[in-house]
């Protein structure tokens, strides 16, 4: 059947011929008779072109939704690709276990964790999400079924951890969860107002008399016009409570009028509010996991806010050594630009190996930024921010994506050429296309 499909961005949507896998007996033969190029689509949270396939084929893995096997004594678990981290967490969480390593929202699937190496507010605790799989399932276009781990042709395990879905369809995944008392994290808020600020509150949250095992903030993108930089960081770790949560209240943004309800003015005064509300709330009090991790997911398809054009996210990491200097010119940047919206997240990473060949995440400072799509102007300030992230050595993160140039990819990327020894000659993306030729 053909499908328009479109990413969480909403740039574009993309027609293609779907192929729905739903019990994993049959994804050998659905996959190696494909007659085109194809890719795996997940539940669609990539933000930009990593999933879309023009006038390809697309495997929809969101049917391989079934738990395999879960060990409620050690938390080892194994489950299809499909299963989204909101079924993980339901299945889980009530018998004391929850997810190593997750980002912001829980509704993508575990296959896309996988691709992605997705990182989360621990990674300087617990690395990405590669480093807590166990096992991985591979299905090859030329009906090649490749099962890796870390240790068993963990060539492949490396390749097909943060592999952006080139190495083959992940079918299964095996998966370490970590122990928890229950559903409730103790969460510390603090406001700053200079980046300096910012880098001396992550250190002591990381190392310091305030370690905790979750920390990020968020900033004012705007407020770096000004020669300063303001913000609210936020920190935690799991409580030791097992109280009962209510339900979860969910709104969505389906019916709110076909409007681009992110702009300067919104953003300005969005910003001023918010910052506002984190210090009179500074200090510490007890959440939800769900308010903690996945504040967003509250209000469901919130990527309409920004409007039919839809939107980007540019997320970036800069090395250690040129961190302060990269952030600081990226923002003044993006706040003379007038850009951005007020979903702009900072936070640093831990100096851990990387579980994959392209594995995002490297020791430094990683900046997340939402821009509403204004066609040519967007993509000029993208073109300023590539400039400040090449010349301090960063890299830009493909979950993201969705303009990225090829040669940044490369110079981002110095394990690109062995990764390439493992593309499956049947998998394209618009993505792949655009990054690597084919």
């Amino acid at each position: 059947m053909r499908v328009s499909l479109a990413s969480w961005g909403r740039l574009a949507q993309r027609e293609a011929l779907a192929v729905p896998l739903n019990r994993r007996e049959v994804v050998r033969d659905a996959v190696s008779t494909s007659q085109r190029p194809g890719i795996a689509y997940g539940n669609g949270r990539s933000y930009g072109d990593q999933a879309l396939n023009d006038q390809g084929t697309v495997w929809l893995t969101r049917g391989l939704d079934r738990f395999i096997a879960f060990d409620p004594v050690t938390g080892a678990l194994r489950c299809e690709a499909g299963v989204t981290f909101k079924e993980l967490i339901d299945l889980a969480l009530p018998r004391g276990w929850f997810v190593p390593v997750t980002p912001g929202t829980q509704y993508l699937t575990v296959g896309g964790a996988v691709a992605n190496d997705v990182h989360g507010k621990n990674h300087h605790r617990c690395g990405t999400f590669g480093e807590h799989v166990t096992a991985l399932t591979l299905v090859r276009t030329d009906g090649e079924v490749i099962a890796c781990s870390p240790t068993h042709h963990a060539e492949w395990f490396r390749a097909t951890v943060g592999g952006m879905g080139l190495t083959g369809v992940i079918v299964e995944v095996g998966l370490q969860l970590r122990r928890v008392p229950g559903p409730w994290i103790d969460a510390r808020t603090q406001v700053f107002e200079s980046l300096d600020a910012f880098f001396e509150l992550s250190a002591d949250s990381e190392q310091g008399p305030n370690a905790a095992e979750y920390s990020v903030a968020w900033i004012d993108s705007q407020s770096a016009a000004g020669g300063r930089v303001r913000g609210a960081f936020f920190s935690g770790d799991h409580a030791q409570s097992d109280a009962p949560l209510r339900p979860a209240q969910v709104l969505t943004a389906r019916a709110l009028p076909a409007f681009a309800w992110v702009r300067p003015a919104t953003t300005r005064l969005f910003n001023e509010a918010y910052f506002r509300r984190s210090a009179a709330r500074a200090g510490t009090s007890r959440q939800s996991y769900r308010a903690f991790f996945y504040p967003l997911d509250g209000l469901l398809e919130w990527n309409r806010l920004y409007g039919g054009a839809g939107f980007y996210q540019y997320q970036c990491v800069v090395p250690e050594a040129s961190q302060r200097e990269a952030i600081a010119e990226l923002l003044r940047e993006v706040s003379a630009a007038g850009a951005g919206s007020f979903l702009n997240v900072l936070k640093t990473f831990g100096a851990r190996a990387a579980p994959g060949l392209l594995s995002f995440p490297v020791a430094g400072t990683t900046l997340a930024l939402d821009f509403p799509n204004r066609g040519a102007a967007t993509l000029r300030l993208f073109e300023r921010l590539n400039a400040i992230v090449s010349a301090a050595g960063g890299r830009l993160y493909p979950a993201k994506d969705a303009a990225m140039p090829a040669e940044l990819f490369r110079q981002g990327y110095p394990c690109l050429d062995e990764f390439i020894a493992f593309r499956d000659p049947g998998i394209s993306s618009e993505m792949s296309r655009r990054l690597l030729g084919r």
